[in-house]
């Protein structure tokens, strides 16, 4: 049974989309199987994937309306082992057509539900408010992961995302957790962001993230060409730091990394498979 994480926060532009994009990337290279659900009416999880908007493309839309099952709206990636269930600006207008619905805050949950038993991981992209959408992903989700930037006005705001969680829990979720606080678009020359990392240090304790990305270059241009930033350039200091990331991920859920388990039987092989020679050797 995969868990479903959730990258959320309601301040837009701190790298949410970009994290889901690269860590989903990340770990599916790692060997694990990924989901990545495109919540966001603006849909650039789907785009910076590599997929064209097409208004005519099933997706998030039509599962929470129930025209169709998650499970005809999933489509694969350029990334062995990664899946993508797309976004849609139809999405828009599912927070005024389900606002009368039935069960409108754990639609998403209910409609991933089927898919829990065919992936290692659901991460959900969340938009950048506290709507029904946001509502859906955060009743959907197990753990957050909260993204953001090293700046005075992010304290404030991750402020009101715990106390929203916290009203979740109470009436939605009660087991959702925050997996850890991410920061991005860092830049240690700054007294600032030294600051708020402290401070983010004091109250989040250690889940505040030991890996920080980086602001890079690389990461910006690599949604214009439809890749993760681990197929446009691996070697760039935004592809290491998210490849840090999923492995921090993984050592903190206690999940064995498949290519290094693999990595290591074949050592293990090679090592009992060497003939042992003794003095004097011989041909």
């Amino acid at each position: 049974m995969s868990k479903i994480l959730g990258i959320v926060n309601q301040k837009g532009g701190v790298g949410k989309t970009t994290t889901a994009i690269n860590l989903a990337a990340s770990l599916a290279i790692s060997g694990l199987h990924i989901l990545l659900v495109d919540c966001d009416p603006q849909a650039n999880c789907t785009s910076g994937l590599g997929f064209a908007r097409d208004d005519q493309r099933v997706s998030v839309y039509d599962v929470l309306t129930g025209e169709i099952p998650a499970e005809q709206a999933l489509i694969p990636t350029q990334v062995d082992n990664l899946t993508i269930l797309p976004g849609s600006k139809n999405l828009t207008g599912a927070n005024i057509e389900l606002a009368s619905a039935d069960n409108r805050a754990t639609r998403l949950r209910d409609a991933l539900a089927t898919l829990k038993t065919s992936f290692d991981l659901i991460i959900l992209d969340c938009p950048p408010a506290l709507d029904l959408l946001t509502l859906n992903s955060l009743a959907a989700s197990d753990s957050l992961i909260v993204p953001m930037q090293a700046e005075y006005f992010a304290l404030e705001g991750i402020s009101e995302l715990v106390s929203t969680l916290e009203r979740v829990r109470a009436s939605l979720n009660p087991g959702l957790t925050i997996e850890g606080v991410l920061l991005t678009m860092y830049d240690d020359r700054t007294i600032l962001a030294q600051q708020v990392t402290e401070t983010l240090r004091e109250y989040f304790k250690d889940r505040l993230f030991r890996t920080v990305i980086p602001r890079n270059i690389r990461l910006a241009e690599a949604p214009s060409h439809g890749k993760p930033v681990a197929l446009y350039d691996p070697r760039s200091r935004g592809a290491e730091a998210y490849f840090d990331l999923a492995a921090e991920y993984m050592e903190r859920n206690q999940i064995p990394n498949p290519k290094e388990a693999s990595r290591q039987a074949s050592r293990l092989n090679a090592e009992s498979s060497q003939k042992v020679r003794f003095w004097p050797y011989s041909e």
